[in-house]
């Protein structure tokens, strides 16, 4: 599972994005210079810091360890890509696993997750939020379920323009003026790739106060 940071999601949520992985790269070694990349327009799909476990109290207002009900955590993120249509469309799926402190009887749990969409490191183009239930049998301390959620994506808005696809894959031999110079230092090639990049998040939709305590604990 991949745990990153993202900018202002939705208030209350203020997260910092830190870099995915929707590309990955491998030396060039057929008598070029530099890196040959391998981009897709899948968005990088994760969970942001800070959003991947939930604590419950009671009481509500407590945080003292004693009175700790439930927590529950996401894992097991995975995702699928169908990228080949005019909508770029990826379903993640994610294990949601709670553990209650008292068992004496029956329970049902209900949680909010979200998924978010993020373009360019930070900017929000959409959010849903979702619900996803657990039922803890009596004496039963673990209880364990699978929730999903969906993202779409114009393809248009994910595909780099031809003269910045034709600058970044240039072939450059040694000796040439600008040989070492890195394409991604234009800001202008640098800021076409991050409006190109979006990224799939989820997460439980926390309260202020759960994220507060996350955040200090």
């Amino acid at each position: 599972m991949v745990f990153v940071n993202a900018r202002h999601i939705a208030a209350p949520l203020v997260l910092f994005l830190v870099a995915g992985c929707a590309r990955s790269g491998e030396i060039d070694t057929s008598g070029g210079v530099g890196i040959t990349s391998v981009r897709s327009a899948c968005p990088t799909v994760g969970v942001p810091a800070g959003t991947g476990d939930v604590t419950m109290f009671d009481p509500p207002a407590s945080r003292a360890a004693a009175a700790i009900d439930v927590v529950a955590t996401i894992s097991n993120v995975r995702s699928t890509c169908d990228d080949q249509g005019a909508e770029v469309v990826t379903r993640v799926t994610f294990d949601v696993r709670a553990r209650r402190t008292r068992t004496d009887g029956p329970r049902d749990v209900t949680l909010p997750y979200f998924i978010v969409v993020t373009r360019g490191g930070g900017a929000v183009v959409a959010k849903r939020v979702s619900q996803v239930g657990l039922r803890f049998d009596a004496g039963q301390g673990l209880a364990t379920t699978t929730a999903e959620a969906t993202s779409s994506v114009a393809r248009s808005a994910a595909t780099l323009p031809q003269e910045v696809r034709d600058r970044l894959t240039r072939r450059r031999k040694a000796g040439d003026d600008d040989a070492a110079v890195d394409p991604l230092a234009d800001p202008k090639i640098r800021q076409a790739v991050a409006s190109a990049s979006f990224e799939a998040l989820v997460g439980f939709q926390l309260t202020p106060d759960q994220l507060r305590y996350n955040a200090t604990r």
